[in-house]
């Protein structure tokens, strides 16, 4: 196992720790027996530290409640396997593990059953599985059982299953308790309904919450959620009854470097010129799902045997691309953040991030996967210009204002069922996944519930705490300047993160490129650089069309719903490039960004859509492929341009050129309705399309040229976000008569 010093406060604050008493020889004898459990976890040359002992000796023999807060490898998981198996022996009842990660969860499973522990697992992988899980819970044939976060809201297993197992429980884990903590990296509002189950153990049952990854603010916040107090010192001390351990954060085996590069073909073909001289087998970070595919596909080409692993990721491929990785049949996994906490493979040898996490706190814990049974590790980080375009996404994802939240709640209390979040999508101005953030919110809170058929207001009084919330913004904003001093530091980098960290011991590592000099050089093949170059450059991607109408439509007027008719679709359409990508998005990203002066199309973009269109004719999904209404698709036969309210310049020139160049007629421009252009928000499909229903006319000369042609139209726009714009207009362009629509774009947001 690995090592670090105790404490130095450790034998001072130990006779306190014991509030319950207990002879020196139980200890002892409980002390010897935790020592052979390891033994079948970790080898039987393996002994537990005096700090794991401590935790251990706080749960088993003082039955305490204990907030962990300990480095990457640190050994937390081997602390409540091993109390797990005591506490089993004195007749307590099943440990119950709360875990965010299924990468986690396989993980634990294996670990425990090497020491004869039997872990099952409920999340939403095996829901065929529960009920049998549930009835062996209840036999007694159980000892651990691992729960994802999300099952503690759902409506049948709290309501069902969570107080029985709070009847039970032997133990209580909080694995990852950081995401309690909306000051802390990885906020999640599910976690917080750990209060209730807390709130309903039986009194004298231990609980251990265990992270490694929280600063001294966020370790408090868990600490009160959790009940656990906010603890002392370093090295632990009494607070209401709690134990707290916070160690020093140091990892001797990594060393961190930083390499700036121009652009990202420079990062790209850096990566497959030197990705075979790092150490081992490892893991390349990317900020987004079509980065981390992007950069897949390129290092593939480049001959190098890599998987793609993100949120995206089937769970099937998701357990083959683990099993490769721990077993090295792959020299790395290139992923997202779905990869993150819990994934434990002791040799890593390297993290490399292509682009920057917006948090010291979120990168030490990315970097902390590599190192943790090896001499030494490299962790580099690769930032770039665009990692900032990207933060700002992330940040507008943050806690809904006041008004947004009211409405909320205003229309659950008016509806005379539980409305669903796609029906509630239709009434409120927010995105599925920050609508359902905030609800989860709002039910720890007590002003909604989550029932069967969707949510309810509950009538209690409930205050928006918009103090806090601006202290959480501005917390972000201060992490992600952090990051930016973090790049551009001269110093140690290890000493960097620590101290953002609140860690006290922090000092120089002395194996950093800060403290040791740069271990890798800029330079690049030009072959891989060009290579590198063109993979960034070739411009594409399909655009799928909506299919189908939001649900609840009818509840604010609007009488669409189900299937769009196949006659009114439009056709899978292209676009130069993602927002998100690494290549073309770069350079799409600064030409469409809010408040970007206006213009005719640079004749480089021009060329590359000249090529998206000799692609789409020919390749699979082209023009001469099936259309939503499933009539063969044939060559456009004219261009038809969206009005647009912030760069009518672009739009217009774009649709002029490739009318031009494909010797096309410029049948018109779709314009806006006499209310003007929509001020609906973009922020959910059902607002989306209720702002954009009847938003647009046909002039009377587009909808004559409509009527007489003979074939498909390009529908030419700057950017799709949503969709719904190319969705509402197309069905106007169809119901005028056009053959078919292929819509064409510089961009999509995604």
């Amino acid at each position: 196992m690995e090592q670090h010093p105790t404490p130095p406060d450790a034998d001072r604050n130990h006779a306190a720790q014991s509030p319950t008493g207990g002879s020196a020889v139980d200890r002892a004898a409980v002390r010897a027996r935790a020592d052979e459990v390891l033994g079948l976890l970790a080898g039987d040359r393996a002994r537990l530290r005096e700090d794991q002992w401590r935790a251990i000796e706080a749960l088993v023999v003082d039955r305490r409640r204990a907030l962990v807060v300990q480095r990457t490898g640190w050994g937390k998981s081997a602390v409540y396997f091993v109390a797990t198996a005591l506490l089993r022996e004195r007749g307590s009842g099943p440990t119950v593990i709360v875990s965010p990660l299924l990468a986690l969860m396989r993980n634990q499973i294996a670990s425990a059953a090497r020491a004869g522990i039997r872990a099952r697992t409920i999340n939403s992988a095996n829901i065929d599985e529960w009920d049998a899980v549930q009835a062996e819970v209840a036999s007694g044939e159980v000892d651990v059982l691992l729960v994802s976060p999300e099952r503690l809201n759902n409506p049948d297993f709290r309501d069902q299953v969570l107080p029985k197992l709070a009847a039970s429980t032997g133990l209580l884990v909080v694995d990852e308790a950081h995401c309690i903590s909306d000051w802390g990296h990885d906020f999640r509002p599910d976690y917080r309904r750990l209060r209730t189950m807390l709130a309903e153990l039986t009194p004298g049952v231990p609980v251990l919450a265990t992270t490694a990854t929280a600063n001294a603010r966020v370790t408090r916040d868990v600490a009160e959620q959790l009940g656990t107090g906010t603890g002392g010192a370093a090295g632990g001390g009494p607070a209401d009854g709690a134990l707290v351990l916070r160690g020093p954060l140091e990892r001797e085996s990594l060393a961190l470097g930083v390499l700036q590069l121009p652009d990202p073909a420079h990062r790209l073909a850096w990566l497959a010129d030197h990705l075979d001289e790092l150490p081992g087998s490892g893991i390349v970070y990317t900020l987004t799902v079509a980065a981390a595919e992007e950069v897949t596909a390129f290092l593939r080409q480049r001959g190098h045997t890599v998987a793609s692993y993100s949120g995206r990721t089937e769970d099937a491929e998701r357990r083959a691309a683990e099993t490769d990785l721990l077993e090295n049949r792959v020299k790395a996994l290139v992923a997202t953040s779905a990869l993150g906490m819990g994934f434990d493979k002791p040799d890593l040898g390297f993290v490399v991030h292509l682009g920057s996490p917006n948090s010291p706190i979120a990168y030490y814990q990315q970097v902390g996967r590599a190192g943790r049974g090896v001499d030494r590790a490299e962790a580099l980080l690769l930032p770039g210009r665009e990692d900032e375009a990207i933060w700002r996404y992330f940040a507008s994802l943050a806690f809904p204002a006041e008004e947004q939240v009211r409405r909320t709640i205003e229309v659950l209390a008016e509806a005379d069922r539980p409305l669903s979040t796609a029906a509630l999508e239709a009434r409120v101005d927010l995105r599925r996944t920050r609508l359902e953030t905030m609800l989860k919110v709002l039910d720890v809170d007590g002003a909604v519930r989550r029932v069967r058929g969707g949510w309810t207001a509950t009538g209690r009084s409930w205050a928006y705490d918009a103090e806090r919330y601006a202290r959480v913004a501005a917390a972000r904003e201060s992490e992600q300047q952090a990051m930016r001093e973090y790049a551009a530091a001269e110093g140690c980098r290890m000493e960097f993160l620590r101290r953002r960290l609140d860690d006290e011991e922090a000092r120089p590592c002395g194996r950093c490129d800060g403290c040791a000099g740069p271990r890798h050089g800029s330079e690049v093949s030009r072959e891989a650089l060009e290579a590198a170059r063109a993979a960034l450059g070739r411009p594409g991607v399909e655009m799928e069309p909506r299919r189908m109408w939001p649900t609840g439509m009818e509840a604010v007027g609007i009488g669409l719903k189900g299937r769009i008719a196949p006659a009114e679709q439009a056709a899978p359409g292209r676009a130069l490039g993602r927002l998100s990508d690494i290549g073309w998005g770069t350079r799409l990203r600064a030409m469409l960004a809010p408040g970007a002066p206006d213009g005719p199309v640079p004749p480089e973009v021009v060329d590359a859509l000249v090529t998206v269109l000799a692609d789409w004719s020919r390749g699979p999904g082209g023009w001469a492929a099936p259309a939503g209404g499933g009539e063969a698709v044939q060559r456009p036969v004219g261009v038809v341009t969206m009005a647009s309210a912030t760069r009518p310049e672009l739009v217009a020139s774009l649709g002029a050129r490739i009318a031009a160049i494909g010797r096309l007629p410029l049948l018109g421009r779709v314009e806006y309705g006499p209310a003007g252009p929509p001020r609906g928000a973009r922020s959910n499909s059902a607002q989306r399309l209720r702002a954009l229903h009847e938003a647009f006319v046909l002039p009377q000369e587009l909808a004559d040229a409509l009527a007489s042609c003979e074939g498909p139209v390009l529908l030419v726009d700057d950017l799709v976000d949503t969709g719904w714009t190319v969705t509402v207009v197309a069905r106007m362009l169809r119901r005028a008569g056009a053959r078919g629509v292929l819509p064409l774009a510089l961009a999509v947001q995604a």
